[in-house]
């Protein structure tokens, strides 16, 4: 069975992998053999990301500069890993923009909410987090479909099965209006991205192509204190994940040990979907 979950040779493109959990994911699939490739439209940190996972794991990644929105992008890039590699065997959905919501008072915090967000925003979020995955999955999926044989993986979120508890972000002393929110936009896309996930794992089960999401809950990332532990407070285990707590479920969608699985989500939350 430790056979089923060699990824080793694997061709593994990260969308949005510059970032915390796209970090993550590179290091999750190289220490399992597998060859990253860090696909971000700014790849000022792909290089030290990339030489640190090699130092630890003997695998050398790539990069490549990808624009999610642009279908002119991610064809390029597709052409420049395909000439490299000859294939692309893993897309991991990864890109979104996911605003940091404010739990210090100021005068910025009322974007977020939903009576005064903008078209703009919500319309700028979608297209990264959403149609950038559709397009990606639309491009790299048409290359799979070729081989007969890929996997796309779309990360979504908690907040894609349940709403968001506006509670955490509230600050002692603001007006109603001026409250902090998770902004809509961010539920909307990440359920989104389930509903793709679905969609597709239906389109291509018969072209070798498995589709699946994943549902992470909140990591840790050096938040303010308050506000971990108002999250922790609505997590069964007690606390926020870790980025590495998410590599071996990431392992696990990308190699054979979950060949019979597709239009799924695997949610990993420390139980918080389960109150």
């Amino acid at each position: 069975m430790r056979n089923n979950f060699d990824i080793t040779g694997k061709v593994v493109l990260i969308t949005g992998g510059s970032g915390l959990m796209g970090r993550a994911h590179a290091e999750a699939v190289a220490e399992f053999g597998a060859i990253p490739v860090i696909g971000d439209i700014d790849l000022e940190f792909a290089v030290e990301i990339l030489e640190d996972i090699h130092d630890k794991t003997g695998v050398k990644g790539d990069f490549v500069e990808l624009d999610v929105t642009s279908t002119d992008s991610i064809t390029g890039a597709l052409q420049k890993l395909t000439s490299m590699y000859k294939r692309i065997d893993v897309l991991i959905n990864n890109a979104a923009l996911n605003p940091t919501v404010s739990n210090k008072s100021d005068k910025s915090t009322e974007w977020s909410r939903f009576e005064d967000f903008s078209v703009d925003t919500w319309n700028k979020d979608l297209e990264v987090g959403l149609t950038g995955a559709f397009l990606c999955s639309q491009i790299v999926g048409n290359h799979m479909k070729e081989n007969k044989n890929g996997v796309i993986i779309n990360i979504a979120s908690d907040l894609a099965l349940i709403a968001p508890d506006q509670r955490i972000y509230r600050i002692e002393g603001l007006s109603e209006d001026m409250q902090p929110v998770k902004p809509i936009s961010y539920s909307v896309v990440k359920a989104g991205l389930v509903a793709l996930t679905k969609y597709l794992s239906v389109y291509w089960a018969d072209q070798g192509i498995r589709v699946n999401a994943l549902c992470p809950g909140g990591i840790y990332d050096n938040q303010d204190i308050e506000f971990v532990n108002k999250l922790s407070n609505l997590i069964p285990m007690g606390r926020m994940a870790e980025p590495s707590e998410y590599k071996s479920a990431v392992v696990f969608l990308c190699s054979e040990a979950s060949r019979y699985m597709t239009g799924s989500c695997l949610t990993i939350d420390g139980g918080r979907t389960v109150w």
